[in-house]
């Protein structure tokens, strides 16, 4: 008999705050009903560098990003965004993200309008994926992010967490 696996847990890694453009409507194509809101900016701060002793490392989210979503029929909102954010030293992070937000119709309606909703109101849950040139971050390509999101009426906050 082999041994188990380890039961994978969460450890906090990073806060992300992005700003959002307006919500673009491209209507029903064949892959569904597409909406795409551009990444405008915002702000990354990882908990840690990664050697130990290293302090939060902070970065801007750079405008060009953005949230390719189709809407299901049922009103789930399948997400799909790319952006990409720079340190203070220049150090480029690009993040993809890919996830499912869903609640009731009524809740998914006040999001779009921009109203303020209990975020235990809605599912909005994400897969993070890392890329970087910097070495100092190359330990952000070798792990699973997760998060669970939050919708504001031009933002999107998350704390991703690292799958141990």
């Amino acid at each position: 008999m082999s041994p188990a696996a380890p039961v994978p847990g969460l450890e906090p890694a990073f806060t992300v705050d992005a700003r959002l453009g307006p919500v673009e409507d491209h209507g029903a194509t064949r892959a569904g009903h597409r909406r795409i809101i551009a990444v405008t900016g915002g702000r990354v701060s990882f908990l840690a560098g990664g050697q130990p002793g290293d302090g939060p490392v902070d970065a801007e989210i750079l405008p060009g990003g953005a949230d390719w979503q189709v809407v299901r029929p049922d009103g789930t909102i399948e997400i799909d965004t790319r952006y990409s954010a720079r340190t203070a030293s220049g150090e480029f992070v690009h993040f993809r993200t890919s996830g499912v937000r869903s609640g009731p119709p009524e809740v998914l309606a006040a999001l779009l309008r921009g109203e303020a909703i209990d975020p235990a109101s809605y599912y909005f849950r994400v897969a993070v994926y890392l890329e970087t040139s910097a070495p100092r971050l190359s330990f952000l390509e070798r792990s699973i992010f997760v998060a669970s999101a939050i919708r504001g009426a031009d933002t999107v906050s998350y704390t991703a967490y690292r799958v141990t």
